[in-house]
């Protein structure tokens, strides 16, 4: 199986807490590829704003959509 013995940081937390930063800071001392979730295509965090209380759930699932698919090719 291709990937196996490979190893995945996943760094989490809330918007604006420093995750691309210290991602950048982590793969740069590791000598590897940063993962990031793209924002371009994410409609969802446009909608998020505008009504956080309506789009937070949807928004939470589409960052664990894409998380997997991310945690998927760093393997």
């Amino acid at each position: 199986m291709e990937g196996v013995g490979n190893k995945v940081i996943v760094l989490a937390g809330m918007i604006g807490a420093g995750k691309s930063s210290y991602t950048e800071l982590i793969a740069n001392k590791l000598g590897t590829k940063a993962f990031y979730e793209s924002i371009k295509d994410n409609r969802i965090l446009e909608m998020f704003y505008d009504d956080p209380k309506r789009w937070a759930f949807a928004l939470q699932i589409y960052f664990l959509n894409t998380r997997f698919r991310s945690i998927k090719a760093a393997l």
